[in-house]
């Protein structure tokens, strides 16, 4: 009986190799969904007996397109104020126990500089959607930093905008946004958001953003409360349609004063496991280890890179609120984790032979 199991898992595994294979050799031809949503869910429910080999694949293709280069973003979090009540995020506007916070231009540009001086030439600008920043303030903000700055790329992650505020980003000088779709499913999406979000304008805003011309980020938690792996898979099966730029993947962390604060936090493995297909699907996507990543593990953001990850992005808003900024708990901001941390960084990095890229990171066709 035992050897007819053990021939069982043997005649699966190598179905499973082929499968991570199959996902190669689409990226190579660019065959928009030759991966069907049953293959990628085959490949969750047995990531066990594929996962060195998906992980070691992952690694080896983003050596083969970025060397041992890992690119490094400057992260500001300009605001913690929020419109939005989404039930997982520290920051959503019920959350009446948290301090408030909104970063001014000065110190906003502050930061750019404090950044410039250390390396950094990509920008990171995040917040919650803030009702404050109007697209005016916005595109202000943008243009001065790319005259003080030109030589610098501006990312930015303020949620969920119209098509025309989109365009007056890019015609002020933005390059790249971050818009994670957090799930394709839109009964998922309802059981994560208030009624007065919208799923369907939250993926249209990500087509409007690839038809801009913006460097576009998607992605989405693993674990999230709810999440099945049909529900993954349906994920992976959205970003291979979309081809974004960007993917930002990451575990759910819960949040102690949001309604899911007793949800567990997501698997770390299956999160590397999805880094890894990911990398696989996108041979030259930019695809950051995230700050979630080393808030679950000390060693997160170097598993990372090793399971495909060529992004880092140190936090360099200011120290006295970054505590602030907390979407999660025990949120990672602090020491080798934050900006002041670069040389523990590089430390780091050694420790697998790569180095930190202080270039733009544009994304290469």
């Amino acid at each position: 009986m035992e050897v007819i199991e053990k021939q069982t898992e043997n005649s699966l595994q190598e179905k499973l190799i082929s499968l991570v294979d199959k996902i190669s050799i689409a990226s190579v031809q660019d065959k928009k969904n030759l991966i069907k949503k049953n293959d990628f869910l085959l490949l969750l429910q047995n990531k066990d007996l594929i996962f060195d080999y998906t992980r070691n694949k992952a690694n080896q293709i983003r050596q083969e397109n970025f060397s041992n280069k890992i690119y490094i973003r400057a992260l500001i979090e300009i605001s913690n104020y929020c419109k939005n009540a989404c039930f997982y995020c520290g920051i959503n506007c019920k959350n009446q126990n948290i301090q408030r916070y909104r970063l001014s231009t000065e110190q906003i540009m502050e930061c750019c500089k404090t950044a410039y001086e250390l390396g950094f030439r990509t920008f990171v600008l995040q917040g919650g959607e803030d009702i404050f920043f109007t697209d005016e303030i916005i595109c202000k903000l943008i243009k001065s930093i790319k005259e003080k700055y030109p030589d610098c790329a501006i990312t930015l992650s303020l949620g969920e905008k119209s098509k025309e505020s989109y365009a007056l980003y890019k015609q002020a000088g933005a390059d790249r946004y971050l818009l994670r779709e957090e799930t394709a499913n839109s009964e998922h999406y309802q059981k994560l958001h208030p009624k007065n979000m919208n799923h369907k304008n939250r993926l249209e805003c990500l087509r409007s953003l690839k038809n801009l011309g913006f460097q576009t980020g998607a992605g989405f938690m693993v674990g999230s409360p709810f999440q099945t792996l049909d529900d993954i898979a349906q994920d992976l099966c959205f970003i291979q349609s979309l081809k974004p730029e960007m993917v930002g993947i990451g575990p759910f962390i819960p949040h102690e004063q949001t309604e899911f604060a007793k949800f567990p936090s997501g698997d770390l493995n299956l999160t590397l496991f999805i880094l890894s297909l990911i990398r696989i699907m996108f041979p030259k996507v930019l695809l950051p280890a995230t700050t979630a990543l080393s808030s679950i593990n000390p060693e997160g953001r170097i598993l990372g890179i090793l399971s495909g990850a060529n992004v880092v992005m140190p936090n360099v808003s200011p120290m006295e609120q970054r505590k602030n900024y907390a979407l999660y708990n025990n949120k990672a901001s602090v020491n080798e984790e934050s900006a002041e941390g670069l040389i523990l960084l590089q430390k780091q990095l050694d420790k697998i032979n790569c180095k930190i890229d202080f270039s733009r990171g544009d994304y290469q066709q």
